[in-house]
C-alpha cells in the first residue's frame, strides 16, 4: 500500500509528501480537502474531524490518480472537473481556459454599473467556458446575454455549463478578427460588450507556470509578439459601430499593456476610461464608454 493506512489522514500526509516539491502548503491544504469532499461527498464542517475515517481501497487509488496527475502538471480544476466562479458551480475542463478569480472583479463591476438597468444587451466576446457571460446572467437576470467564440470545443462546454445552471444566454461561433462576422449583429444594438481575449505574448511562454502552458489552450492565451493588442483593436474598432452611444466597453488586460490599451481606447474616442488593479495589485481591468 502506497500509505500507511487507510485514512484520511493518510491521503493528507500523502498529497504533503508528493506535492511538496511543486505547490506550497496552503495549495495543498486546499486541493486535498477539496478532492476529499468532492470523493466522499462531505462537507467543510465533517472534513475538520475526518482524519481517522476509513477509505475504500478504490477511493486511494483515486486519490493516488489525483496525485499522479499534479505531479505531471495537469491543472487540479480539470482533474476534479469544476471550479467556484462568482458563487458559480462551472464544469471546467482542457476545451476552455479555467475560471480564475481576477475574472470575478470584472464581472463585478459589469453587475454593479448595470444593476439599475431594466433592459440591457451584453455580449460576451471570446466568451470560453462562458464563465463572464453566465455569472452576468445570473444577476442581471433580465438582460439579453450573448457569449462568443471561435472554438467550437469553448462553446460546447459553455453551452453545458448553461444548461446545468439553467441560465439562458445564446451562444455564437464568432471570428472576431474577421470584420465580415460582425454583420449579423444591427448597429448600436448593445449596451455593453466584455471581453477577456487572448493577450499574452509568444515571448512570455518561458516565464510560465507548466499547468497552464502544457494543457490550457493555446488559442485563448497567445497572440503574436509583433501585435499583442490585435483583439483590443478590432473590438473597439467594431464596438464603435455597434455599442449604443454612451455604452460601455469592458477588458481583462496583460498587466503590462494597461497603458497601451488605455492609449488604443482613446484613440478609437472612446471616454471615460479607467484601469482597476485585482487583488494582486495588479493592473488588470479597463472599462471605457463610447
Amino acid at each position: 500500500m502506497f500509505v500507511q493506512t487507510n485514512t484520511v489522514e493518510a491521503v493528507k500526509n500523502y498529497f504533503r509528501e508528493r506535492l511538496k516539491a511543486q505547490f506550497s502548503e496552503s495549495e495543498i491544504r486546499q486541493m486535498v480537502k477539496l478532492a476529499v469532499c468532492e470523493r466522499l461527498n462531505m462537507s467543510s464542517a465533517d472534513y475538520l474531524l475526518s482524519d481517522r475515517q476509513l477509505l475504500s481501497e478504490s477511493d486511494l487509488l483515486y486519490f493516488r490518480s489525483i496525485v499522479k496527475r499534479l505531479q505531471a502538471n495537469e491543472p487540479f480544476q480539470y482533474i476534479i472537473g469544476h471550479v467556484e466562479f462568482y458563487g458559480l458551480t462551472l464544469k471546467t475542463d482542457k476545451r476552455a481556459l479555467i475560471p480564475r478569480p481576477e475574472t470575478e472583479e470584472l464581472v463585478r463591476w459589469i453587475v454593479d454599473d448595470h444593476s439599475a438597468q431594466k433592459e440591457l444587451n451584453v455580449m460576451d466576446l471570446c466568451s470560453g467556458s462562458g464563465c463572464i457571460a453566465l455569472a452576468v446572467k445570473s444577476e442581471l437576470t433580465k438582460a439579453k446575454v450573448v457569449g462568443a467564440d471561435v472554438s467550437k470545443d469553448a462553446l460546447n462546454l459553455a453551452r453545458e455549463n448553461a444548461v446545468s445552471l439553467d441560465l439562458d444566454v445564446q451562444w455564437l461561433e464568432l471570428d472576431l478578427l474577421d470584420p465580415a462576422a460582425y454583420a449579423r449583429f444591427e448597429e448600436a444594438a448593445f449596451d455593453s460588450w466584455v471581453s477577456n481575449p487572448p493577450y499574452i505574448p509568444h515571448a512570455d511562454k518561458t516565464s510560465m507556470a507548466a499547468n497552464v502552458l502544457e494543457h490550457e489552450p493555446h488559442l485563448a492565451l497567445f497572440v503574436e509578439d509583433h501585435d499583442p493588442l490585435i483583439f483590443y483593436r478590432v473590438i473597439a474598432q467594431q464596438g464603435k459601430k455597434y455599442l449604443k452611444k454612451g455604452a460601455a466597453l469592458y477588458f481583462e488586460i496583460h498587466e503590462d499593456l494597461a497603458d497601451a490599451v488605455v492609449k488604443l481606447l482613446e484613440e478609437n474616442q472612446y471616454q471615460f476610461i479607467e484601469v482597476r488593479q485585482d487583488l494582486q495589485g495588479k493592473n488588470r481591468i479597463v472599462k471605457a464608454v463610447l
